[in-house]
C-alpha cells in the first residue's frame, strides 16, 4: 500500500464535500459563464421539451383534437414544476429519457397527462429543443464576439501610427504598425462573425415529423387531412420563434447541419488561437502584455515572473475547440438510413461543450483585449536593432540623388553592414551602422539626411490610412448590428 493511500478522512470529506467529491467539468466551474451554462442546463432542456408539448396540443387543439383548454392551462403552470429525482428514477426504470419525462410531466398535472406527446416521437422534443437551444447559445456568442471586436478595433486605432517591427517566418521584416497588426486580429474576428451568424440564418426547426420523417402520425390522428398535418407543423414552427423547419428529415434533422453549426463555432478557436500566440510572443518580447492584475502571481517559485496565463488558457481552450469538429463530421457520416441512436451521447458532449468553450474563450478575449499595454521604448529599441540594415536602400538612393555611382555605394554599404552585423551578432552590442555611416566621408553629402531617412514612420507605408480604411468600411457597419450590446467589461471566474 502507497503511503498516498495511508491518510485518514477521505470518506468523511466525501460526505463533507459532496460536490466537489463529484467530477464536474472545468468548464463549468471556471470558464463558462452563467447565462451559457443555464442555455445547456438541464432544467432549460427539460422545460423546453414541456414548453414543445405545451404548443404541439395547443395547435392540436386548434385543429380539431378534443384537448381542453383546463389540460392546456394545467400544463402550462408547470412548466418548471420538475421532479428531477423521479425523472432519474423512471428513467432507469424504463431506459428512456423522453418516457421518463412524459410520465413526470404527467405526473404534476394528471388531467393533461392522456394528450401529452400526443402524436409525436422522441425526436420531437429532444432535436427540436437541441434546435433551440442551439440558435439561443449563438445570440449568446454573437454579442460577445462584437465585444471582443469593438475592444480590439478600439486598440488598433489607438496604435495605428506606433510603428513596429513586422516579422516573416519569425524573423525580422519590414516594418508595420501595432494597430495595422491589431486588424489582422480583428478580420479574423470579422470571419467568425459572418460564419456564426449565416449558422444561425440557416438553422430551421424540425417541427412535426413524426418517427421517420413521414408525418404518419400526425396523418392517422388527422384523419388522414394532408393540410391539417401541415398546417400543425408551420403553426409549431412559428410558435417556436422559427420561420422555417426542414423540408425533410429522417426521424432527426440532418446530422450534417451539426456540421455546419460546429464549424462556424469551432472557427473561433483558430482566430482566438492565432491571436493570442501573437501575443504570448510579443509578451516574450517585451513589446505588448495582456492585464496583469496587482495581486496576481505568475510563478509559485519565480515570484518576478508575469505569465501571458489568460492568453495560454485562450490557446488552451482553443485546442479543445477545434477538435470537436472531428465528433460532428463522424456522427454525421455513421448515421443509418433514417437513424441511429450512436449519436446521442456524442453529440451531448460535442455540441454544448463547443458552445461552452466558444463562450470562455470570448470572455476571456473580451478581458485580454480591454487590457492589452504596448511599450513603445521596447518596441523602439527593437527596431532600432534592424532599421539601419532596412535603411540602407534607402541611403542608396540618397547618394544616388547627390550624383553618385550606385554600385559604388553598394559596395561600400555592404562592407559596413557586415561590419556592424559582426558587432551585433559577436560582440552582443547595438546595431551601430548609421554611426559607422557618419564617420565615413564617402557618405558625407547624405549625413544631414541620415536622421530622416532613418525615420521608422517612412517605413511603415499606409498602415495607418489600412487601419482607418478598414475600421471605417469593414468593422463599423457589422458593430452596428451590435450598437446596444457593446457596453459592459467581462469578469472572470479564475
Amino acid at each position: 500500500m502507497s503511503l498516498l493511500s495511508s491518510f485518514p478522512g477521505e470518506c468523511d470529506a466525501k460526505s463533507r464535500y459532496p460536490k466537489e467529491g463529484t467530477y464536474r467539468s472545468p468548464l463549468s466551474t471556471r470558464y463558462a459563464s452563467d447565462e451559457m451554462l443555464y442555455n445547456w442546463s438541464d432544467l432549460k432542456k427539460f422545460s423546453t421539451w414541456r414548453k414543445l408539448w405545451v404548443i404541439l396540443a395547443k395547435n392540436e387543439m386548434a385543429l380539431g383534437q378534443d384537448i381542453k383548454q383546463s389540460q392546456l392551462d394545467d400544463m402550462s403552470a408547470n412548466i418548471f414544476n420538475i421532479d428531477f429525482s423521479l425523472a432519474a428514477e423512471e428513467e432507469k426504470k424504463v431506459r428512456h429519457d423522453v418516457m421518463a419525462h412524459v410520465h413526470t410531466f404527467g405526473h404534476c398535472c394528471p388531467t393533461a397527462a392522456p394528450v401529452i406527446h400526443l402524436g409525436a416521437t422522441s425526436c420531437f422534443v429532444g432535436d427540436n429543443t437541441d434546435l433551440i437551444v442551439i440558435r439561443d447559445g449563438f445570440q449568446i456568442l454573437l454579442p460577445k464576439l462584437a465585444r471582443c471586436i469593438d475592444r480590439l478595433s478600439k486598440f488598433a486605432l489607438e496604435n495605428k501610427d506606433l510603428p513596429v517591427l513586422g516579422f516573416t517566418h519569425l524573423q525580422p521584416a519590414q516594418l508595420t504598425t501595432l494597430g495595422k497588426r491589431a486588424t489582422l486580429w480583428v478580420q479574423d474576428l470579422l470571419f467568425d462573425e459572418r460564419n456564426m451568424s449565416r449558422a444561425v440564418a440557416d438553422l430551421r426547426f424540425r417541427g412535426v415529423k413524426g418517427t421517420t420523417g413521414t408525418q404518419a402520425s400526425f396523418l392517422q390522428l388527422f384523419n388522414n387531412d394532408h393540410e391539417k398535418v401541415k398546417e400543425l407543423d408551420k403553426l409549431v414552427t412559428k410558435d417556436a420563434g422559427f420561420e422555417k423547419t426542414y423540408g425533410v428529415t429522417g426521424q432527426t434533422y440532418s446530422r450534417r447541419i451539426d456540421v455546419d453549426v460546429v464549424n462556424a463555432v469551432a472557427g473561433l478557436g483558430a482566430s482566438a488561437h492565432k491571436i493570442c500566440t501573437d501575443i504570448r510572443l510579443l509578451a516574450n518580447m517585451k513589446e505588448l502584455e495582456e492585464p496583469f492584475e496587482k495581486s496576481q502571481i505568475g510563478s509559485s517559485a519565480m515570484a518576478y515572473k508575469r505569465n501571458p496565463m489568460r492568453s495560454e488558457r485562450v490557446c488552451s481552450l482553443s485546442r479543445h475547440l477545434t477538435t470537436l469538429t472531428t465528433n460532428a463530421y463522424a456522427t454525421a457520416s455513421t448515421q443509418w438510413l433514417e437513424r441511429t441512436l450512436d449519436d446521442s451521447a456524442n453529440r451531448r458532449i460535442t455540441l454544448s461543450e463547443a458552445f461552452l468553450t466558444a463562450d470562455a474563450i470570448l470572455q476571456t478575449l473580451q478581458n485580454i483585449f480591454e487590457g492589452l499595454v504596448p511599450y513603445p521604448q521596447i518596441i523602439k529599441r527593437r527596431i532600432g536593432y534592424e532599421l539601419p540594415f532596412m535603411a540602407t536602400e534607402n541611403i542608396i538612393m540618397a547618394i544616388c540623388k547627390k550624383g553618385g555611382d550606385r554600385q559604388e555605394c553598394h559596395e561600400q554599404i555592404r562592407v559596413l553592414s557586415h561590419q556592424s552585423a559582426k558587432v551585433v551578432k559577436e560582440e552582443g552590442k547595438d546595431n551601430d551602422l548609421v554611426q559607422r555611416i557618419r564617420n565615413t566621408d564617402y557618405f558625407e553629402p547624405i549625413w544631414d539626411e541620415l536622421e530622416t531617412l532613418m525615420d521608422p514612420k517612412s517605413f511603415i507605408g499606409r498602415a495607418p490610412e489600412q487601419v482607418t480604411e478598414f475600421i471605417t468600411e469593414e468593422v463599423q457597419p457589422v458593430l452596428v448590428k451590435y450598437q446596444d450590446a457593446l457596453e459592459g467589461k467581462v469578469e472572470l471566474k479564475i
